[in-house]
């Protein structure tokens, strides 16, 4: 039987081994001990995470995946496919949820510039002007974007079982980086918050619309990553927060106090 160090699958499956012990604290990848006290993990290891990255992909929460894993180890594709198949659907609606959340804030950006674009006035802002009544007046629009639905009657946030893992790597994380590190550099304002911090922007429906894209894109490859903005006649601010274990990566990216 192939066994493998903890080195060694990292390098065979491209799975740092920072994740690989995250999983297997997680009850996702089992590892024995030698008598010195390295991890030593078997044949089927590979396997295993390529399972694990495809549910990761399709936006499945840690216990889904360990019920998931648990379901495969019976050696019945049929019986994993039945428990896998109403997991997507709930994420289908998820995406369609969030997918008609983001068009509807896209569409009140598109009104605010609109507005915005038109004449001033002379002298200084006004309640007519427009600063103002392109926002509803019933107040901040938010949009929370979450990687996975919450569990109904649960208190905890998804983002916070995420696992600290990214799916990018090479050219495209740098470029991810870049972009991060482009919009960040507009911020006016920057504040710490529980777990994370909160950046305010002026509020530019051009760059709302960016950082939205962005936020989205960053969840799709980091889903221990919880974004909100808020939009308000007076900024723009987006709200970054991660698990404990993540706070290094969120410093390293937003700047914040690891």
């Amino acid at each position: 039987m192939t066994t493998y160090r903890i080195s060694q699958l990292a390098g065979r499956s491209g799975v740092p081994a920072t994740t690989l012990r995250f999983y297997e604290t997680a009850g996702l990848l089992p590892a024995e001990r030698t008598a010195s006290g390295y991890r030593v993990y078997g044949d089927d290891a590979v396997e295993r995470l390529a399972f694990i990255s495809s549910a990761k992909l399709l936006g499945l929460a840690l216990d889904e995946i360990r019920e998931l894993l648990d379901v495969r180890e019976e050696g019945v594709c049929a019986s994993v496919r039945a428990r896998m198949l109403p997991l997507v659907a709930d994420r289908i609606r998820d995406a369609d949820g969030r997918i008609a959340e983001l068009r509807a804030f896209s569409a009140h950006l598109a009104g605010a510039h609109t507005v915005l674009s038109g004449p001033a006035p002379a002298g200084a802002c006004g309640p007519d002007c427009g600063c103002t009544t392109s926002v509803p007046q019933a107040g901040p629009v938010p949009v929370t974007l979450l990687p996975t639905r919450p569990t109904l009657g649960s208190e905890r946030e998804a983002w916070r079982d995420a696992p600290v893992a990214c799916t990018l790597g090479g050219a495209e994380l740098g470029e991810r980086i870049d972009q991060w590190r482009t919009l960040i550099g507009k911020a006016e304002q920057r504040e710490e918050i529980d777990d994370g911090l909160r950046l305010s922007f002026p509020p530019d429906a051009e760059l709302a619309g960016q950082l939205a894209a962005l936020a989205a894109a960053e969840q799709s490859c980091c889903t221990f990553f919880d974004f909100t903005l808020h939009l308000t006649p007076d900024a723009l601010r987006l709200s970054v927060r991660a698990p404990e274990s993540a706070a290094g990566t969120l410093a390293d990216l937003f700047g914040a106090t690891a």
